[in-house]
């Protein structure tokens, strides 16, 4: 018997400034209560935070002065994920992570996605490019089917 891949997803598009961050955060915290274990929602939150920050830090906006956020669930057989993207105008240089001194202030963020993601990337194409990351959900919490 075969076992099919369900998934559910979102996308808002928010203003390329601090608010949108805000917004963003919000409204996936919303969506995602009571789906996702607490736990993992932190997570989830800290991690398109820092994709979202780093849009409206380091990229240029999309035309119309935004960024488009999209979150997805997708459930199968042993494998339940939430993926975030985060998709700007682009930047000069691709996001990467950079060594840090103890003492720096800022470039901890995709240290950060790093930790609690299980992979993270990024894709270019013509529009701009779209900073992604997967984060698992735990094996003892299976996602309610998706419809």
């Amino acid at each position: 018997m075969a076992t099919g891949i369900a998934e559910r997803s979102w996308c808002v598009v928010v203003p390329h400034e601090a608010s949108g961050a805000r917004t963003a955060r919000l409204r996936l915290a919303t969506e995602l209560a009571g789906v996702i274990p607490a736990e993992l929602l932190a997570d989830v939150v800290a991690v398109l935070a820092e994709l979202v920050g780093n849009a409206v830090r380091h990229a240029d906006p999309l035309p119309g002065g935004v960024i488009r956020v999209a979150w997805r669930l997708r459930n199968g057989p042993g494998s339940d994920v939430v993926g975030i993207r985060v998709t700007d105008g682009g930047a000069a240089t691709p996001p990467r992570i950079r060594p840090l001194g103890l003492e720096a202030v800022d470039g901890r963020g995709l240290h950060i996605v790093t930790a609690l993601a299980t992979e993270w990337g990024v894709e270019r194409d013509g529009l701009g490019q779209s900073v992604w990351a997967e984060l698992a959900v735990p094996a003892d919490h299976r996602l309610v089917a998706l419809h």
